[in-house]
């Protein structure tokens, strides 16, 4: 597994994909891996940019990114998706770096930490909770666009299908992450404390009010009805 360098590291990467008026998505590749990771992007009403597990881009691309706005917050959303956190901080460096309580000291260790997920700073557009049954150690950015709500989980959801390489085999199917939605056996050793409480969380999102779509750490959005579909299904496995 790679480890978090302050350097610009370039994996291979989709184009940046707009999926409402205020939110982007973005899919990069893992070294070794077969199995690809997702940033977003979320606009505020004031032209700041949230950068939610920010992924170290092509030049062409990073400047499409600061065509949307200014960069002003990098969440970190979980120790294991640390990576191209440092590089960002030196490309940004006034950005704010923002992580869930119960990540805050191993995330800290590559990067400093400025807020927590509770000390977002109050906007219209995102809010972030923590997740109940998880002990903080992950949260849910929710971000309002015209056309509904969108929840950004991270690891706690899956929503993929199975790899054949070896790697790939190990994660998606060995740990139990695919094929998606679910909760991969891997979430459930490390991150889940209260099972029900968690499961609860995921059933308490699938109901809210105009749930756009569902986007979660590791490769697939679950779009329309399909996005509470997949959070009720992922509360199966839990």
């Amino acid at each position: 597994m790679a480890k978090p360098s302050s350097e610009w590291n370039v994996l291979p990467h989709g184009p940046i994909e707009k999926l409402s008026e205020n939110l982007w998505w973005v899919q990069g590749s893992l070294k070794g891996m077969s199995l690809k990771r997702v940033m977003v992007i979320v606009r505020l009403t004031d032209g700041r940019l949230v950068i939610h597990n920010g992924i170290a881009l092509e030049e062409d691309a990073m400047k499409e990114i600061e065509s949307f706005g200014t960069p002003a917050f990098l969440v970190v959303p979980n120790p294991g998706h640390r990576l191209d956190a440092p590089a960002y901080k030196r490309r940004y460096p006034s950005v704010t770096v923002v992580a869930p309580k119960g990540a805050r000291e191993r995330v800290s260790e590559v990067v400093g930490v400025d807020l927590t997920y509770e000390q977002f700073p109050e906007d219209e557009t995102v809010h972030f909770e923590t997740l109940r049954g998880i002990g903080d150690l992950e949260g849910a950015m929710i971000v309002r666009s015209k056309d509904g709500v969108s929840l950004v989980l991270n690891d706690a959801v899956f929503n993929m299908d199975k790899k054949r390489d070896p790697l790939g085999w190990f994660f998606t199917t060995l740990l139990g992450s695919a094929p998606g939605p679910r909760v991969s056996r891997l979430a459930k050793l490390l991150y889940i404390k209260d099972k029900a409480a968690f499961r609860q969380e995921l059933l308490r999102f699938a109901e809210l009010p105009e749930l756009a779509r569902v986007i979660v750490a590791h490769e697939k959005v679950a779009h329309g009805p399909a996005a509470a579909a997949a959070l009720r299904a992922a509360a199966t496995y839990v």
